[in-house]
């Protein structure tokens, strides 16, 4: 199948992500990587085939803060005549999880880029675009009261099909149905538990990639993944919060942890008897054995007719470290120098704070052999081994510097590439959701600490591994990935938090051409936007 979409947008671009893209590099999207912006009043048309995939996708913006409110669904389905490799769900519905900030996204941006502090956190959570019931701004103004131990402070319950109108997304189902819930991460900067109450649910596929059916009560959805769940309309006739619940970890940070809810209502519901929707037992939502659990539980279907084994001879081994760190702050007016150790917050891989160019896309330099715009000299490792996981080096001014530069690395046609991303504990221990882009790749591992090959390797799962787009890497820990570098072009590689990727947290793999036609990137088209 192939699209055709045409963007008009003020400074705009947008991201196809999970889409492989392949042989369509210009219409991958980021900005100064792929392409320059497109300029007020101007258009551009992202032209891409998808076949090859099917599942939950979603596009968004790929510039600054701007995909915390650009961002939507992109779903494929089965062909014609084809079917799901799990029960026929009788509706499938979008669950887009993001989040609801009362300042503007340009001054978010410059929270973190300019001052080196932030940003702040969100005012709510949403589903659907919806804050639900939970929040003092929410619609009737409904809120749990946390002090009275779980019980509600409500007004205007239960739901009415008319009379006014709930802040909080509603699906009403039938009892004896399956549904899928296609799960969207479009959060910016944090990870979240999602629960129905009182309903279980079987994990279908990941990233647009089917999987072994996998039973949970809770799903962990990071910033950049999507998750399918098939649930069972089996429980009696009432009303159900969908809820989605903040999990973090910050230190030095005085985090929000705020819970969004959608609504799920049997049809034959009593709706003149007033009554509480159930609401989920959550985790706490620092909860991380729950998180980890989860996310290596999963395996992908071998019979899958888009499953390819595991590669197994690898042509690069890189292992990068991944965190916070920072830069010289050189502003006279030290005051503004508001991140650790008064400078300014980055993030980096292998020490490495990745600085966008300005003047032209990454793409656009490498296909015209233009120089200066970006070196070659990525680094495999880190310059220096340590303890990355040791608490003892929060602040430590030695270990902390890094340095922004545009640097990338080339890889082969066809190469394999096998990836350890080690989590630091500088600033802070979180769990970062990196984002490879123009491939998916197998999760072979993940733990906690520091990698130890002579431990770890032998836990690599090589027959069924889940294969995603966006893994997350559990805070103060490691995960192991590995792929086939057999799409030529740039492809971003990045933290999908946002704030980690303004200030760095990323790089770019040149994929070489191919020895033929059809596996070399054909020219840019006609209309794709100039600097």
């Amino acid at each position: 199948m192939k699209l055709r979409v045409v963007t008009i947008a003020r400074n705009g671009k947008k991201i196809w992500h999970g889409v492989i893209q392949w042989l369509s590099c210009w219409a991958d999207g980021p900005d100064y990587v792929t392409q320059c912006p497109i300029m007020p009043g101007n258009s551009y048309t992202y032209r891409f085939n998808i076949t090859g995939q099917e599942g939950t996708l979603f596009y968004h913006a790929h510039s600054g803060f701007f995909r915390a409110t650009v961002h939507g669904a992109l779903v494929v389905r089965p062909k014609l005549g084809n079917s799901y490799p799990f029960p026929e769900p009788h509706m499938d519905f979008p669950i887009i999880l993001g989040e609801w900030y009362n300042e503007s996204v340009t001054y978010l941006e410059k929270q973190i880029t300019e001052d080196g502090f932030g940003p702040d956190p969100p005012e709510g959570h949403t589903i659907n675009g919806l804050l639900g019931d939970f929040y003092s701004c929410s619609h009737q103004r409904r809120f749990l009261d946390v002090q009275k131990e779980g019980q509600y402070s409500t007004l205007e319950f239960p739901f009415r099909e008319s009379g006014f109108e709930r802040d909080i997304y509603t699906i009403k189902v039938t009892r004896g149905k399956t549904y899928l819930l296609r799960l969207i991460g479009a959060m910016m900067n944090i990870n979240m538990f999602f629960m129905i109450a009182n309903h279980n649910m079987t994990v279908v596929a990941v990233d647009a990639s089917y999987t072994n059916p996998y039973p949970t009560n809770v799903v962990t959805v990071s910033p950049g993944q999507t998750i399918d769940v098939l649930f069972e309309a089996n429980q009696p006739s009432s009303y159900y919060y969908m809820a989605a619940l903040s999990y973090h970890i910050q230190s030095f940070i005085d985090i929000l942890h705020p819970t969004t809810t959608a609504l799920l209502v049997y049809d034959d519901v009593d709706t003149t008897q007033s009554m509480l929707p159930v609401m989920p037992n959550f985790p706490d939502y620092w909860d991380t054995e729950t998180a980890v659990n989860f996310s290596s539980s999963l395996t992908a279907l071998v019979t899958s007719p888009f499953w390819t084994p595991v590669p197994l001879e690898i042509d690069e081994h890189m292992f990068m470290t991944i965190g916070l760190g920072i830069v010289h702050c050189n502003k006279e007016d030290k005051s503004r120098c508001l991140g650790p150790l008064n400078q300014l917050t980055a993030a980096s891989i292998n020490n490495v704070s990745f600085q966008s160019p300005t003047e032209t896309s990454i793409l656009e330099a490498y296909f015209n052999k233009k120089d200066g715009v970006y070196t070659t000299n990525f680094p495999n490792r880190p310059p220096v081994m340590f303890n990355f996981t040791n608490l003892s080096y929060i602040v430590n001014e030695k270990l902390m510097w890094t340095h922004k530069a545009t640097k990338v690395k080339k890889l082969e046609y066809n190469a394999t590439v096998e990836i350890v991303f080690q989590g630091l504990t500088f600033v802070n221990s979180e769990s970062h959701p990196m984002h490879l882009h123009g491939h998916n790749f197998n999760v072979l591992a993940q733990g906690f600490g520091n990698y130890d090959p002579s431990k770890d390797r032998v836990k690599f799962n090589l027959v069924n591994p889940q294969v995603r787009n966006t893994i997350a890497v559990p805070m103060g820990g490691w995960a192991a990935i590995r792929f086939q570098a057999n799409n030529p072009g740039a492809w971003y590689i990045h933290c999908h938090m946002e704030p980690h990727l303004a200030v760095g947290l990323g790089t770019i793999f040149l994929v070489e051409n191919g020895p033929t036609t059809s596996t070399t990137l054909p020219p840019p088209p006609t209309d794709l936007p100039r600097c």
